[in-house]
């Protein structure tokens, strides 16, 4: 959960803002965010369901998932994100939709050290390095919006709580309700979420600045 923060105190190393770095923060988080969507929530969720129901039900049922979990990254970013402030607005999109998506990984990250302990470490290794840059893209937009690289922190490390929270959770409730189905829908609702965020706000606002090859070079580098 602290990798986030990790991620987010790169933002010390800047003494003043630059357009530029923040254009390649929004588009290296926007391809990151894209693709642990396709190439790893749906892919993982829609295996998941198909252990319970047929392709057909199976491919239903993903396709809903993922169009209440854009639904619900609309009305968020319309009804409770109110302040007029753009990047302001894309750090607190960014961080609930974060903290949604570190909730399951707590959870995954959990069952599987308590099933094999091996598994769990090297699991728990792979979700520190990529939370990396999702602090950055937590808190480069905070940092810009409010000049606050207090705040930009504190909103990255309260993301990155969700993670420990669900494994928490997990232990003292969840335990005897997690199955293959319910985390299916938990990856393909998060799927949804993070796709919508990325092409609806991080990238729109990294090519609002101009550097559309600083674009293309974030891209690259957050996909691979």
């Amino acid at each position: 959960g602290l990798s986030t923060v990790i991620g987010a105190l790169s933002i010390c190393f800047f003494k003043k803002q630059n357009i530029k770095v923040l254009t390649f923060v929004l588009a290296l988080a926007a391809s990151i965010m894209i693709c642990l969507s396709i190439i790893e929530l749906i892919p993982e969720g829609i295996k998941r369901l198909n252990h319970s129901f047929n392709w057909l039900l199976t491919i239903i049922i993903a396709l809903l998932t993922i169009l209440i979990g854009i639904f619900i990254t609309t009305y968020v970013e319309k009804k409770v994100v109110t302040s007029n402030n753009q990047l302001y607005k894309v750090g607190i999109i960014s961080m609930l939709v974060l903290m949604l998506h570190n909730f399951p990984e707590g959870i995954v990250t959990f069952m599987a050290g308590f099933t094999n302990l091996k598994l769990g470490i090297t699991i728990a290794l792979a979700i520190a390095l990529h939370n990396i840059p999702e602090g950055i893209s937590i808190a480069f937009p905070i940092y810009y919006a409010t000049n606050s690289k207090l705040k930009s922190i504190m909103y990255a490390f309260i993301s990155g709580l969700s993670e420990p929270l669900g494994a928490l959770l997990t232990y003292l409730l969840l335990m005897p309700y997690i199955n293959a189905t319910n985390l299916s829908i938990m990856f393909l609702l998060v799927a949804g979420i993070m796709m919508t965020i990325a092409l609806k706000s991080l990238l729109p606002e990294a090519l609002s600045h101009r550097h559309y090859k600083l674009v293309f070079v974030a891209i690259v580098i957050g996909t691979i």
